[in-house]
């Protein structure tokens, strides 16, 4: 008997025309690091009295299809991530390479199906009706250049066959941490350390009665831009636009050396006043927790901009 392993795992995904519905055919084989996707059913404890000590039987509970999924911050893949969390993007160019413009604020935002396989138990779980509830990276010096999605799914249904099809390769060009760059104002911050941007659409499941035991949807409701950086502290810059409570403009940015870039632009960002401590005698470091908001002038909180050789997404 074969013993299910990470290394022979694959996922595919592919967006839905129908809310829950898997498409028939268009999946695609997506590189991940790790997920914990998946559909759990707790037991609630019998609170019966009058039979002894000993309980009854436990009753099921409410079918929960959720998770997160690891995924490397590339040139191509990554944008399927993006159209789910943001919406489909308004993409430019006659040829290659063209620019994918991802936008903050949509009201409606695409839903997908996603398939894992372990093909030596065999088992095929495709979770349908799946939306990115949000999406969050790090920025750093050295290690590897990972996204993690937090997905809100409808349910999961286990197959010892893939419903998936014949999945259509995306070839795999990477990000890494050493193509990275952080500017405010359009001008490099020096003395960065670290920092954390976290993109969340704030799904609110749609929890209906229902004898499958399915949610029957998740609207996004505020979406919200938040992270944090860490600075060496060696001037009073981001110090006083807190105490000044002024908003500035934060890139991050990815471009790697044959063209490919994947740019963050929050356009209105507000920093808290930190506390300064000295720990010891190591350099002073500062955090400064920032949350983005919406820009007048540009009219949105955030806009991620994937220059690539893909045409559509």
């Amino acid at each position: 008997m074969a013993r299910a392993q990470g290394a022979r795992a694959q996922m595919a995904l592919a967006f839905e025309t129908t809310y829950g519905t898997p498409p028939a055919s268009g999946f695609l084989r997506l590189p991940f690091a790790s997920t914990t996707l998946g559909a759990e059913q707790p037991l609630q404890t019998s609170e019966l009295l009058g039979y002894g000590r000993d309980p009854q039987a436990p009753i099921k509970d409410a079918v929960t299809a959720d998770g997160d999924v690891v995924v490397p911050i590339d040139a191509e893949a990554f944008g399927f991530w993006l159209k789910a969390g943001f919406g489909t993007p308004m993409t430019t160019g006659a040829e290659a390479p063209y620019t994918h413009e991802f936008r903050s604020g949509n009201w409606s935002l695409p839903s997908f199906s996603i398939e894992t396989g372990m093909p030596e138990v065999p088992r095929y779980a495709m979770y349908s009706g799946c939306m990115v509830d949000s999406l969050s990276w790090q920025v750093a010096r050295s290690g590897l250049l990972t996204a993690t999605a937090n997905i809100v799914a409808q349910g999961e249904n286990i197959g010892t066959t893939t419903a998936a099809g014949t999945l259509a390769n995306i070839t795999l060009n990477r990000f890494g941490h050493f193509n990275g760059a952080v500017t405010r104002n359009g001008a490099n911050i020096g003395n960065v350390v670290s920092a954390d941007i976290t993109y969340a659409n704030n799904l609110d499941r749609i929890e209906t009665i229902r004898a499958d035991g399915k949610i029957d949807g998740a609207d996004p409701s505020i979406a919200a831009l938040t992270g944090n950086v860490v600075v060496r502290f060696a001037d009073q810059t981001l110090v006083q636009q807190a105490i000044n409570g002024e908003a500035c403009e934060l890139e991050f940015s990815y471009t790697l050396a044959s063209g490919e870039s994947l740019t963050l632009t929050a356009h209105a960002v507000y920093l808290p006043r930190p506390r300064i401590e000295i720990s010891g005698p190591q350099g002073v470091q500062a955090t400064f927790d920032w949350q983005a908001a919406s820009d007048p002038s540009v009219g949105r909180m955030c806009t991620v901009t994937l220059i690539n050789d893909r045409e559509t997404y």
